[in-house]
């Protein structure tokens, strides 16, 4: 789960503007990991961008509020009417929804916990980029990205990676969270004090698969032993509006290449059973990519099976999608439907290999010399909007800064 400022829509247009994508995009498909071409930074923060979540009761109008307006996720008629309309009319449910998970959600103690331990290891790994600085910036909660900017100002942060935690691409989650942040930095920072590179996509990265190949293990060592074999796992992803999907978002395609990397080291493992892709949390009047999640467990249990283990493939940390919508939703749904061992691989929350995870990919970032990745700078074949040509357009920008500044070649 994602509007142009008027005096930027000339920027967007302009022929210039989008040979620069271009040319970006032509040197940037073959960087030397090993080698870091660019000076480093005196003082480098990490900016962990995500959807966020209600951190209260009282936050959950405003929350859905805020989501239901991102034209980066649904677009809408009268989006401002009608989407606030929807959400008003969730409010009651998610709120319930959010008290029987504690009242809030967890993601923002959860996502703490990761910063820490993440720039804990990069200041032991990477001395010479230290000390390392996490904030936190969320789409439609606070901490928001305008907090995190207006913070990253007042310390003197110089250069800031902005690392997606969401670990595969989509317009409607990383590309929302690029989208605002082009947004805040062009009011808080119009001087461009703050230099940017990105992290934008990292779900097949050997340390994140044998995280998620981790927390499956558990669950498989725990079935019965007639089962243990058998079992089907069910990797279940946030769904997508298929008017999303087919504009070519890449995010189906990303999924999937996490499913085929974690099979690979659970096979690798001995760990042979059958598996498949499926889609949940799908919300509004738009059709959704499918099959969901929901009607896989009935099938699956309508058909004999008794066992089933379900992945949050698309999520790192808990939050409503996994402690409410999989274990206690979709918990009841399943022992309807006759499955009675019906496991769910623990989120990676504060896994230690996880942790570990994301400060290689940081420190990998670093060593490579910030680069940005084409894949980010390539757009969707489909119609997108005059915002993301615009954001796409500043992240290119924001290449030419970095080789410029190493007295490099401009792309």
């Amino acid at each position: 789960a994602r509007i142009l400022p008027s005096s930027m829509a000339a920027v967007s247009a302009s022929a210039s503007a989008s040979a620069l994508v271009k040319r970006h995009l032509s040197s940037s498909t073959n960087v030397d990991p090993t080698a870091n071409t660019h000076s480093r930074p005196k003082k480098l923060g990490i900016l962990m961008m995500n959807m966020g979540g209600p951190r209260t009761q009282s936050d959950v109008e405003q929350f859905l509020v805020n989501i239901f307006n991102d034209r980066d996720i649904l677009t809408l008629p009268l989006q401002s009417i009608v989407g606030r309309f929807i959400a008003l009319r969730r409010v009651g449910k998610v709120k319930d929804q959010y008290m029987q998970i504690g009242g809030g959600s967890p993601i923002e103690m959860w996502t703490r916990t990761q910063g820490k331990g993440m720039v804990d290891i990069l200041d032991r790994t990477s001395p010479e980029t230290g000390p390392h600085k996490y904030y936190v910036g969320f789409r439609y909660t606070n901490p928001d990205t305008v907090e995190a900017v207006e913070q990253m100002l007042s310390d003197g942060i110089e250069h800031v990676i902005a690392f997606s935690q969401y670990q595969q691409y989509s317009g409607s989650t990383t590309g929302s969270n690029l989208n605002e942040l082009y947004r805040v930095q062009k009011r808080l920072d119009p001087e461009s004090r703050l230099q940017w590179s990105f992290i934008d996509r990292w779900g097949t990265h050997p340390k994140l698969v044998e995280s998620f190949a981790d927390r499956i293990e558990d669950q498989i060592k725990r079935l019965t032993s007639d089962a243990r074999h058998t079992t089907p796992i069910l990797f279940s992803a946030h769904s997508l509006p298929l008017n999303v999907v087919d504009r070519g978002d890449p995010y189906v395609a990303e999924v999937g290449g996490t499913v085929a990397y974690v099979v690979e080291e659970l096979r690798r493992r001995g760990i042979n059973n059958p598996y498949r892709l499926v889609w949940q949390s799908a919300v509004g009047p738009l059709r959704w990519l499918g099959p969901q999640t929901e009607d896989a467990i009935k099938s699956y249990g309508s058909a004999g099976y008794t066992s089933l283990v379900m992945v949050p493939i698309a999520f790192t940390s808990d939050h409503i999608e996994t402690l409410f919508e999989l274990d206690i939703e979709y918990g009841e749904v399943a022992e309807e439907s006759g499955i009675t061992q019906f496991l769910r691989a623990e989120a990676l929350n504060d896994h230690p290999p996880f942790i570990d995870a994301l400060a290689t990919i940081v420190k990998e970032h670093i060593d490579a010399g910030f680069p940005t990745n084409s894949q980010l700078l390539l757009p969707d074949p489909g119609k997108e909007s005059e915002q993301t040509r615009t954001t796409r357009q500043w992240i290119a920008m924001q290449g030419q800064r970095l080789a410029a500044a190493a007295g490099g070649k401009a792309p």
